[in-house]
């Protein structure tokens, strides 16, 4: 039977690494507002940080607080999002925003427990706002983590397809007893995990317990779990439905069904993609045809073509 490292080893080689090797990323540094954290967190969901850092540093200029993206219609964020990719969490992140404004004074709440009761932010992302944000001693579990205690301490090349019950009283069990202590740990996991405990080709090498990492001392035992499916894109209704939004994006005013023929030329699908793209919020069908991305709720349809298009 393997033996996992004490949490002591952990912490302190951990701590140590992440303390030498930690990209510096906006959102890290110390004047970085509550409200930066959360639209980090929203938007590095599935998405790389290159990818992320740009558009961040975008949204903090045109939105640097909450009421200022809560007094914008809704997509005006969906627009602003770009290509990130799931522009649903745009939505998601513009509701956030309405309620902080509307409940909260204007004030990111710092409790895990008011986070989470923010829309659309989930039991990660409350728990990482409240560690990075505000210094809380809490439990982050994300991808990265999950596989580096798989690795370090329970001997798995890989977790599990969804989180477990397992896990998170795993993780909650290495949390330092030390907030300030704790907060940082979470980050450090969650960096050696992106960096160098990758889900392909780890370096472990690099590694600041590789020497006492549990899957290294069972010899790097395979994965044997549930099959891990890779996601599909060319052709599928999720590149369809990208396609139509970035046309949408770029216009200023509402778009013709006709100039959305070219993005995909599949009429079935086409319609298909609209109609669960204004299903899910992110577009909304108007007269004669036409199509804009959601404005304020209760806003005339009329009203706001005749403005968009006099723009």
């Amino acid at each position: 039977m393997t033996t996992a490292a004490a949490p002591a080893v952990l912490h302190a080689r951990i701590l140590d690494w992440y303390a030498a090797h930690a990209r510096d990323l906006p959102w890290r540094r110390p004047d970085a507002s509550p409200w930066a954290v959360l639209v980090s967190e929203m938007m590095l969901q599935q998405t790389p940080v290159a990818r992320v850092e740009p558009v961040w540093r975008e949204w903090l200029e045109r939105w640097p607080e909450p009421g200022s993206l809560a007094a914008e219609a809704p997509g005006e964020a969906v627009r602003a999002w770009g290509r990130l990719g799931y522009p649903r969490r745009a939505l998601r992140l513009h509701a956030a925003a309405v309620a902080i404004r509307d409940h909260h004074d204007g004030r990111v709440p710092s409790s895990e427990a008011a986070l989470l009761a923010l829309p659309g932010v989930g039991s990660y992302t409350a728990a990482a706002v409240a560690a990075f944000a505000f210094g809380a001693r809490t439990t982050v579990v994300d991808t990265n983590v999950r596989r580096v205690f798989a690795r370090a301490v329970s001997a798995l090349e890989l977790p599990a397809p969804s989180l477990t019950r397992a896990e998170l009283d795993l993780a909650a069990g290495l949390v330092p007893s030390d907030p300030a202590v704790a907060s940082s740990w979470a980050v450090a996991v969650m960096e050696l995990g992106a960096l160098v405990c990758t889900a392909r080709s780890p370096r472990c090498d690099q590694c600041p317990v590789a020497d006492v990492c549990a899957w290294q001392r069972a010899g790097r035992p395979a994965y044997d779990g549930p099959p891990r499916r890779g996601q599909s894109w060319h052709g599928t209704d999720r590149q369809a439905r990208g396609a139509l939004m970035a046309v949408l994006r770029a216009s200023p005013g509402p778009v013709h069904r006709s100039a959305l023929q070219a993005a995909v030329v599949d009429d079935l699908q086409r319609e298909r993609c609209l109609d669960s793209l204004g299903a899910d919020g992110l577009v909304e069908p108007l007269a004669r045809g036409r199509y804009r991305l959601p404005g304020h709720p209760g806003s005339p349809p009329g009203e706001a073509e005749a403005g968009r298009d006099a723009g």
